[in-house]
C-alpha cells in the first residue's frame, strides 16, 4: 500500500505531510499537545497474559499489535503507519513490523516477569510505570523521529 501511495504522491509532498505529523506526535508524547488517536477501546483479557511468559505474551502482542483489542496511549504507531505509507521502502516495512512485534512482546513479558503470573501481582510495575511514562514516551518518540529522519533522509 505504501509503495502505491509513494508512487502517486510527488516526492516533496510526502515529507511535507510527514514532518508536521512527526512534530505533532513529539508534542503529544511530551504532554504539550492533547489529541485523540484512533483506537479500539477494548482491553486484552487478563487471562491471556496469565497464560505464561511466552504463550501469554505472544497472544497479547498479537492482539495488541493487530489492533484487535487495544487502547492506544501513544501516537507512535500512527506516526509509524504514516511513515510506512509516505516514505519507508518495503524492506523498511518488514523491519518496522519486526521491531513493533518485538516491542509489544517485550512489554507484556516484562510486566509478567516483574509482577509475576498472579492476578494483580505486587503492583510495583504500575507504580514505576506511572512515575516514568512521560519521560519514556518522549524519549521513545524522539528516537523514532530521529530513526525515521536518518532512514528516510539517507535513501
Amino acid at each position: 500500500m505504501g509503495g502505491v501511495l509513494q508512487a502517486l504522491l510527488p516526492g516533496p509532498l510526502r515529507p511535507a505531510l510527514l514532518v508536521p505529523a512527526a512534530v505533532a506526535v513529539l508534542f503529544r508524547e511530551a504532554g504539550v499537545l492533547r489529541f485523540a488517536v484512533p483506537e479500539n477501546r477494548r482491553l486484552v483479557p487478563e487471562h491471556v497474559v496469565l497464560r505464561g511468559r511466552v504463550a501469554g505474551a505472544l497472544q497479547f502482542g498479537f492482539e495488541m499489535g493487530t489492533g484487535m483489542r487495544t487502547y492506544s496511549p501513544s501516537a507512535l504507531p500512527h506516526l509509524l503507519l504514516a511513515a510506512l505509507l509516505l516514505a519507508v521502502p518495503p524492506v523498511g516495512a518488514l523491519a518496522a513490523a519486526t521491531g513493533f512485534a518485538a516491542a509489544r512482546w517485550t512489554a507484556a513479558a516484562a510486566t509478567v516477569a516483574h509482577d509475576g503470573p498472579t492476578p494483580g501481582g505486587d503492583g510495583t510495575w504500575n507504580a514505576r510505570w506511572r512515575a516514568a511514562h512521560r519521560p519514556l514516551a518522549f524519549a521513545t518518540a524522539l528516537a523514532t523521529v530521529i530513526a525515521l529522519a536518518c532512514g528516510i533522509g539517507g535513501r
